[in-house]
């Protein structure tokens, strides 16, 4: 179902991780979205959901964020989901934006707009 709430975040993931992880990513990287565990699943569709309410709630004018701006919101919406999910989460689940790796930024970034594009 490709509509399904989630499967854009999920699919944008995978192809942000094979364009910007350096060598050969983890399998949990980019497993495909039936092979992901529930808890991700539920978390992709609502992180989604909060890109697509604000790119509404701008009237489109997100497209005049940068990518870092882009890709911190996506960052920040997944770190209370995963407070949300997990009541004690390792701290590199919870990693402020300047201390994830660069290819998590573009990764993230990279969602931003694939979900804003489709929203658009």
């Amino acid at each position: 179902m490709p509509d399904e709430p989630g499967r854009a975040f999920r699919e944008a993931w995978i192809a942000g991780v094979h364009r910007h992880y350096p060598g050969e990513p983890k399998p949990g990287y980019v497993a495909p979205w039936a092979e992901t565990p529930d808890w991700e699943r539920a978390s992709a569709a609502a992180v989604e959901e909060q890109v697509r309410a604000f790119v509404t709630a701008t009237d489109g004018r997100t497209a005049r964020l940068s990518r870092e701006q882009k890709g911190r919101f996506v960052a920040l919406c997944w770190i209370g989901q995963i407070f949300r999910h997990f009541p004690d989460p390792k701290p590199a689940y919870v990693a402020d934006w300047a201390d994830l790796p660069t290819w998590q930024r573009e990764t993230d970034a990279d969602i931003f707009e694939s979900i804003e594009q489709r929203a658009g």
